[in-house]
């Protein structure tokens, strides 16, 4: 006849590993809850910096008639470009050091250094990191590209004359001028240094855009490896205008992982703005 079994009687073995699984798999499954709404939570709030970035460039071009430069990681979160002042007129307003190498379009420039950045100390991007970097909510820092080329100028400027990052020209050429280099793709995939691959890959054509801000998302502190990630990274500083932009995806997409978020401002908006603060026409 079995014995039975005692008040006082402990768990045993088999009884504390269900306990302590049971435990694990409660914890575990809180844990990927957590991370979850933490994910949620930066990806809503990188939307808001960005949105917050997209105004302030606006508010920039209202007060001063222009979009800024890009800032590069020597700038200190501060626009790189030629003064209105310079000695060489042809080069007043452009995005470019005075050792001369240019950047409009981000990645890593001539000189080696790295550009594209949002100007957060130029436009007054509160969020920031401690050398003065606007940053979405991972602490990656923001990027940013602007449009040099332009099209349909009813009264062409010389070659290389700036546009839309000096406020003079925009006077003398702007308003029937379009630029004609940023571009949008939804995929990597057939892209070039200046084309989409094909209208069906497009999003945004050279002739609207003017400007666009961008997080490198979850994965930027580790730099994605995906085809469509790198695009956004490879500009060369004034080579390859380019961009990529699509729903999040995973690492075993076609294209691999792609947590990339972008806005952009259009030509018409830019115009819009420069008219409604009487800087334009």
């Amino acid at each position: 006849m079995p014995r039975a079994r005692s008040a006082n009687a402990g768990f045993t073995l088999v009884e504390m590993a269900v306990v302590l699984a049971i435990v694990g798999l409660l914890l575990g499954s809180l844990m990927y809850t957590l991370s979850g709404q933490a994910d949620q939570r930066n990806f809503e709030e990188t939307r808001r910096r960005l949105d917050q970035a997209r105004e302030l460039l606006l508010a920039f071009a209202i007060v001063n008639g222009r979009l800024p430069c890009p800032a590069r990681s020597s700038s200190a979160g501060a626009e790189v470009r030629i003064a209105d002042t310079d000695a060489t007129v042809a080069n007043r307003g452009k995005c470019r050091n005075a050792a001369g190498t240019e950047d409009y379009y981000g990645g890593t420039l001539a000189d080696g250094s790295a550009g594209g950045f949002l100007p957060a100390a130029t436009i007054g991007f509160p969020q920031v990191d401690s050398s003065g970097f606007a940053i979405d909510a991972w602490q990656n820092r923001i990027r940013y590209a602007v449009a040099i080329n332009k099209t349909n100028c009813s009264t062409s400027p010389p070659a290389g004359t700036p546009l839309f990052t000096k406020y003079s020209n925009l006077q003398t050429y702007g308003m029937s001028c379009q630029p004609d280099d940023l571009l949008v793709c939804k995929s990597a995939t057939g892209i070039t240094a200046s084309a989409c691959g094909g209208s069906a890959n497009q999003i945004m054509t050279q002739s609207l855009v003017v400007a666009i801000a961008f997080s490198t998302g979850k994965n930027g502190a580790t730099g994605g490896t995906g085809a469509d990630e790198a695009a956004n990274l490879n500009g060369a500083g004034n080579s390859d205008p380019v961009f990529v932009f699509h729903t999040p995806t995973p690492a075993s997409a076609a294209n691999g992982e792609f947590d990339d978020q972008m806005t952009w401002i259009t030509v018409g908006e830019l115009y819009n703005k420069l008219i409604g603060a009487g800087k334009l026409p």
